[in-house]
Parts: structure tokens; C-alpha cells; sequence
């Protein structure tokens, strides 16, 4: 079954408007029981014929690769991708008033608060305003229920892609992350390989190595260590499950399952979504 996108009915989402709801909210009171009893509704999406408008979310777990299918994706239908570990990062490198911080945050694995995502979120989108964007890829926000209901409260979210991977390559992911320090290339030395058991199929995830120029350049993120990173997971299933279920019963929320490295799950994605017939498939996947 093929799952497109809405276009955009509702008001644009800006940086005012974001801070405004963020100010209104407390902390989020639980589903009520008669909405735990409704039965989610079935994806209902329009093909989008104008890419600069689509209002999409990536979720999933820390590493899954949010950033490197919304980054396509975004590339592929022209739409900003916004992602907030990459404004987080953007924001330590600064040496600003919130990089002291937000690295004694990161390097713990903890979650990031809801005010200071939103207020780096709000930064983003003010200077996107300025550079006329429409539409956007969020990677990385909402992570809670508060923020999926400020988000809610600002606009019309058309599809929610929720990446999914099991526990033990997600893990040699992260681990297996290296960055080059003078390009800033993004790279995996793990070479995923897991056989297939009586529940699960086999998955090959081959390694994503650097070109001759930048092998000895690498270096490895403070926070991927395996104790952080099983931290994050533990956060991520503690916080951010209850953001899938609340786009789940909008009939928002899209399930995918990473079968293996890029390029098998790139030509499944695509497929999932209808777009791989879109003309700039074949450039986006460059």
C-alpha cells in the first residue's frame, strides 16, 4: 500500500507563533480514556504536486537515520530539512550562551528541554522566513507530547515517517558513526551483519567508508559511547514512544522498517511513499 502526502491547508507554521503556544503549555495531561479507545484511522494522503509545501516529520530512535532519508527526501521535493540535533550541534560550535549547556546535556545523553529546542527551532525559522521558505522536513522535533501538541497547535502536520530498526544494529550504528574533521563528512565503519533467526529475516547494513582523503581525518562524536547511546534509547522509549502513538490515532503516523543499508531501504521508502516514479529520484539518491 502506497501512502502520499496532504498538501498544506493550514496557516504556515513561523518562530512567533511556536513561542507563543510553547508559553501556553504546561505540562501535557494524559490521553483521556475515551481517546485511548478510539480506533486510529487509516493514512489518507494526497499525491503532492507541489513539493515546497509538504509539512512532514521524520521520527525514531537516536541513529536510526532520520537525517540521512529526510535529508533526500528533502532534496527531492525542495523542502527545507530542519533538523534539531544538527541546530543543537550548530549551537555548541557558536560558544554561545547555551553551548556550556547544552554539552553538559548531550554529552549525558539526556534530552534536550522543550524551551531550549523551541527556542533554537524559533531561530531556524525566523531565518528561514527571511530566505521565503515553504514548507519543511522536521528531524528531531517533536521528541514529546507537549511538543507534537505546540506543534499541532501551530499548523497541519500532512505525514508523520516513523523509522524503525532493532535494537542491536541501531546500536553498532551509533557506535560505528565517525565524522572527518576537515570536511565534516559523515561516515559508518560498522558492518552490519545479523542472520536471520525464526522471528526475524536476515539484515545487511554494509559500511559507509570515507574516500583515501579523509580515512585518517575521523573522529568519533563525545556522546557515541555505548553507554550514552544506550541511555539515549532509554530516554527515546520513555519519552518519544508516546509521540508515535499520538500521531498514530490521527491516522498521521507512517511505519517503516529499515530492511538493510541505503540503498535497499532508499528504493523502499520511495516506493512506500509513491514517489519513485518522481523525475528527481535518480539525483536526490546521488
Amino acid at each position: 500500500m502506497s501512502v502520499v502526502s496532504r498538501l498544506l491547508r493550514a496557516r504556515p507554521i513561523t518562530s512567533n507563533t511556536l513561542r507563543t503556544l510553547s508559553s501556553s503549555y504546561s505540562t501535557s495531561p494524559p490521553l483521556s480514556s475515551r481517546e485511548n479507545d478510539v480506533t486510529p484511522p487509516s493514512p489518507s494522503f494526497k499525491h503532492p504536486t507541489d513539493g515546497r509545501n509538504v509539512q512532514w516529520v521524520f521520527l525514531g530512535c537516536p541513529g536510526v537515520g532520520k537525517g540521512t532519508y529526510a535529508s533526500r527526501l528533502s532534496k527531492l521535493l525542495n523542502v527545507p530539512h530542519i533538523a534539531t540535533g544538527d541546530l543543537v550541534r550548530d549551537e555548541l560550535n557558536t560558544k554561545g550562551p547555551l553551548s556550556e549547556q547544552l554539552s553538559e546535556i548531550v554529552n549525558q545523553g539526556k534530552l534536550v528541554s522543550d524551551n531550549l529546542i523551541i527556542d533554537l527551532l524559533s531561530k531556524r525559522l525566523e531565518a528561514g522566513e527571511a530566505k521565503g521558505e515553504s514548507g519543511f522536513i522536521l528531524d528531531g522535533f517533536p521528541r514529546t507530547i507537549r511538543q507534537a501538541e505546540i506543534l499541532e497547535g501551530v499548523t497541519n502536520i500532512d505525514l508523520v515517517i516513523n523509522l524503525k530498526l532493532r535494537e542491536e544494529a541501531l546500536l553498532a550504528k551509533c557506535l560505528g558513526r565517525r565524522t572527518c574533521s576537515q570536511c565534516g563528512g559523515n561516515y559508518n565503519v560498522a558492518c552490519i551483519d545479523i542472520k536471520a533467526d525464526n522471528e526475524r529475516p536476515a539484515m545487511y547494513m554494509p559500511p559507509l567508508l570515507p574516500p583515501s582523503h579523509c580515512a585518517s581525518k575521523l573522529i568519533t562524536r563525545a556522546d557515541d559511547t555505548e553507554e550514552v547511546v544506550k541511555e539515549r534509547l532509554r530516554i527515546y522509549n520513555e519519552k518519544s514512544r508516546p509521540v508515535e502513538e499520538f500521531y498514530r490515532k490521527r491516522g498521521k503516523l507512517l511505519e517503516f522498517d529499515l530492511p538493510g543499508g541505503i540503498p535497499e531501504s532508499w528504493t523502499k521508502l520511495l516506493q512506500l511513499l509513491n514517489l519513485d516514479d518522481h523525475e528527481d529520484t535518480r539525483s536526490a539518491a546521488a
